[in-house]
């Protein structure tokens, strides 16, 4: 193909890129730096260099895990990471863009407890216009103490100073939605998953709730739900189940989608307890299976792992709660429930 746009054989070349494009897709994408390089530099290959830019923008998680990631440029790097379409747990993101500071820098030790000054100050450089792209903010605090904490001496000292108040503030504010007589009762309920939460997380930030989604006001099917919550993060969950003193709920870190696939994260769970009963017999059950953590079926509302917590029917008038994708479960049936009400909050970091 080179060889063709050097003698001028525009025919043949176009050929080539449109056979390469059309047959040999996973190709391109496991050499896409090489492919990308070469695009840029032959003016001739403008079909496969558009294709390449569509990558980048369409699909750029094939691209974080091709095989050659390491050999992409730091400019294509920048743009996966701001990337919109970038659906990937933020911390895989900063584990792969670790990677690939490492391996511009080969003689690098693979632990950063036997890095010198001088090594903190190479990678530091390397990866100097990647960490502020970093949502650091979107980690948990295990996350943060895992895998950025070891590596902190890369970070800009106001950064990490900021980073320590984000996951060690342990005060807790909620902002006031307007309530109706209606609906006081449930949205109190969002006060005490407040305190489960509290409970359940060793490090948290200080935030507020934002109703984005009310049943009574939204309606309760699986349409309302997905055209209102799809790709909204952070978003925790409060039902009130029919005819019963029970109060079910979940956590989801990542975005709601439609499209009949299984989300993977770390950081979900689900929750329960009695109205009428002390906060302290709450029921937290944390994902067991991440690759299940999430589903994004488009005919249910919102659900939490394979069966462990979905909402279905006409108006969520056949759900169901049995243990499967999480560590324990939440309710003592396994008998299908309607919903009374429901609401969906998403949680907003405040920083100080």
């Amino acid at each position: 193909m080179v060889a063709a746009s050097e003698f001028d054989l525009q025919e043949l070349v176009n050929h080539l890129q449109s056979f390469l494009i059309q047959k040999n897709t996973s190709w391109i994408i496991e050499n896409f730096s090489l492919m990308y390089q070469t695009s840029l530099e032959n003016n001739s290959l403008t079909e496969l260099q558009n294709y390449c830019n569509d990558l980048v923008s369409k699909k750029p998680v094939k691209i974080f895990n091709s095989n050659n990631f390491s050999s992409i440029p730091e400019n294509i790097l920048i743009s996966l990471i701001q990337n919109d379409n970038l659906n990937m747990n933020e911390v895989r993101v900063w584990k792969h863009v670790l990677k690939w500071g490492l391996d511009q820098n080969p003689g690098l030790p693979s632990d950063p407890e036997s890095f010198s000054g001088d090594d903190f100050s190479t990678l530091k450089n390397t990866l100097q216009q990647c960490i502020p792209l970093i949502k650091f903010d979107n980690f948990s605090s295990k996350e943060f103490l895992d895998n950025v904490f070891p590596y902190r001496k890369i970070l800009s000292e106001n950064l990490f100073i900021d980073l320590l108040k984000l996951f060690s503030d342990h005060d807790h504010k909620s902002t006031d939605q307007p309530e109706s007589e209606e609906t006081k009762e449930i949205e109190s309920e969002a006060q005490t998953f407040e305190k489960i939460e509290t409970q359940s997380i060793n490090v948290n930030a200080s935030y507020e709730f934002k109703l984005i989604f009310r049943g009574s006001r939204n309606g309760f099917t699986t349409k309302t739900f997905h055209n209102i919550c799809d790709n909204q993060s952070r978003t925790v969950t409060i039902i009130k189940v029919k005819e019963s003193n029970e109060i079910l709920g979940g956590y989801n870190p990542i975005e709601w989608k439609r499209g009949g696939v299984y989300a993977a994260t770390y950081d979900s769970f689900i929750f329960s307890f009695d109205k009428n009963q002390s906060i302290n017999n709450y029921i937290l059950s944390r994902v067991l299976d991440s690759d299940f953590a999430v589903s994004n079926h488009t005919c249910h509302g919102l659900s939490f792992g394979k069966s462990d917590l979905v909402l279905r029917g006409a108006f969520f008038d056949n759900c169901v709660c049995s243990k499967i994708s999480y560590d324990k479960p939440i309710r003592n049936s396994s008998d299908k429930f309607s919903l009374e009400e429901y609401e969906i909050f998403q949680i907003t970091n405040q920083h100080f």
